[in-house]
């Protein structure tokens, strides 16, 4: 009996060490992954290649092809390794996108008002502005530098809008954007105020978006859920929304240093 139990106590002791290894091991594996493809695996912090795995589900060869194409994608479309604020003026103009600070969990809170926007005609500008303001969002909550594993809040606040603000391919490029170019930086997004006509909008936008997405996605219809996004977002809310906070324009926010 006892010799069974000693078994028993050693199996579970390796199973725990094994499972506490496999983190480790996984980004080591990755690490020699991207070597391999000659990217430099230093420049990256552990907490930032974990996401890639976690959005990959620790499939070593398809989160290295991901922070591949990541590369990429910043190389073409921000080469400065910052977007400016003159590069996406018209955007700004409108004043439809507010970052209010970090909520009760430390995690950057952005809100978009969509009766505000309007669909863009120059794709390239808009494309340039979603990641202008991930970028920026994600940057404010840095303490110092980056961690790698920083997560932002956001609220996409649907009232007063009407159908020349719907925006379908918008969304699904942001969406996009964050599954493809910014894994795991998505924490919680609350949608309020849906109008009985955007519910189709918003089924026919869901079917582009992953599973992990949609259920970081919250659709508040109640006023028992209203009172529930007080209380875990805090007093950087908008006083509108039931915070003590006043709205604040994005591009108002200065960040000493940037992604």
């Amino acid at each position: 009996m006892f010799l069974l139990r000693t078994i028993d106590a050693f199996r579970s002791s390796a199973a725990q060490e094994t499972e506490e290894e496999s983190p480790d091991l996984a980004l080591a594996q990755m690490r020699r992954s991207m070597e391999e493809r000659g990217l430099s695996s230093q420049e990256f912090s552990d907490p930032t290649l974990m996401r890639f795995l976690i959005a990959r589900s620790m499939d070593i060869e398809k989160a290295t092809k991901m922070i591949v194409k990541w590369r990429e994608w910043r190389e073409v479309l921000v080469p400065n390794g910052f977007i400016s604020d003159s590069e996406v003026a018209d955007e700004l103009e409108a004043r439809k996108i507010y970052l209010q600070g970090l909520t009760r969990c430390g995690r950057p809170l952005m809100i978009v008002k969509a009766c505000k926007h309007y669909p863009s005609e120059d794709k390239l500008q808009f494309k340039k502005f979603v990641a202008y303001l991930l970028d920026k969002t994600i940057a404010s909550s840095f303490r110092g530098q980056e961690v790698g594993n920083e997560k932002l809040v956001a609220i996409l606040d649907l009232k007063d809008i009407s159908y020349k603000n719907v925006d379908a391919r918008g969304l699904i490029t942001g969406f996009q954007f964050l599954q493809s170019y910014y894994p795991e930086r998505l924490g919680r997004c609350y949608i309020i105020h849906m109008p009985a006509f955007f519910v189709s909008v918003w089924k026919f936008v869901s079917r582009f978006l992953e599973k992990a997405t949609l259920e970081k996605i919250v659709i508040l219809t109640t006023e028992e859920e209203h009172k529930d996004l007080v209380e875990q977002i805090g007093d950087v809310l908008p006083e509108m929304y039931g915070g003590k906070a006043k709205l604040v324009a994005i591009q108002d926010v200065t960040l000493s240093l940037s992604l």
